[in-house]
């Protein structure tokens, strides 16, 4: 038998799986190179996803708590005006009740003078005793008031100011630099802290 044809059997009996082992093993290599970046690439992403998980999360803990340190503000700040508010009320009202507890406090004294005076005047016939007696009474009463800011409006050769005065009668001017002035006080007016209480009721030459 020649050579050629023995090369030709010996081709012929070997297997066909050991001829295609070396390209098969390529293909493999390829295809699990491939599995595996596609399972790094999936990895990955789950990382990535997992990561803005936990962001998302974070930020809402981080919102959440924001918001209940907000309310429980918004609570004690609503509270405390709640009392302010209370609190203020019953001090107003309190202040309307007992308002004039000091102004009352300062005529008392005055109270007792003329409580005194009526007293005295049942037994004494002195009549300038009794004036001098009310006099003094009577500008005790003034400088009371005087301390708590009531002033007494002057109208005393004055000009007539609409602002403090009030005008009950106009008579001609007895003379010409007359014009315009008061002439006679019928009610005196008074000023409370620079406020007019009551307008002086005067009689104005014209």
């Amino acid at each position: 038998m020649s050579k050629n044809k023995k090369n030709k059997k010996f081709n012929k009996n070997m297997n066909p799986t050991e001829k295609n082992q070396p390209q098969d093993e390529e293909v493999l290599k390829n295809q699990e190179a491939a599995e595996a970046a596609i399972d790094e690439e999936t990895q990955k992403e789950a990382t990535e996803e997992l990561n803005a998980e936990e962001k998302v999360n974070k930020e809402l803990a981080e919102a959440q708590k924001t918001i209940e340190e907000q309310h429980d503000k918004y609570l004690r700040l609503s509270a405390e005006f709640d009392n302010y508010r209370k609190r203020t009320m019953k001090e107003k009202a309190e202040l309307i009740k007992n308002g004039g507890e000091k102004a009352i406090t300062a005529i008392l004294p005055i109270l007792d003078d003329l409580e005194r005076a009526v007293k005295t005047s049942e037994t004494s016939d002195d009549v300038k005793a009794m004036r001098e007696g009310i006099e003094l009474i009577y500008n005790k009463f003034l400088k009371v008031l005087n301390q708590e800011g009531l002033q007494k409006i002057e109208t005393d050769g004055e000009n007539f100011d609409t602002d403090y005065h009030e005008a009950i009668a106009l008579v001609p001017a007895p003379s010409e630099e007359k014009k315009g002035k008061i002439l006679d006080c019928v009610q005196t007016g008074y000023k409370l802290n620079d406020k007019v209480i009551r307008h002086a009721k005067v009689v104005v030459a014209q």
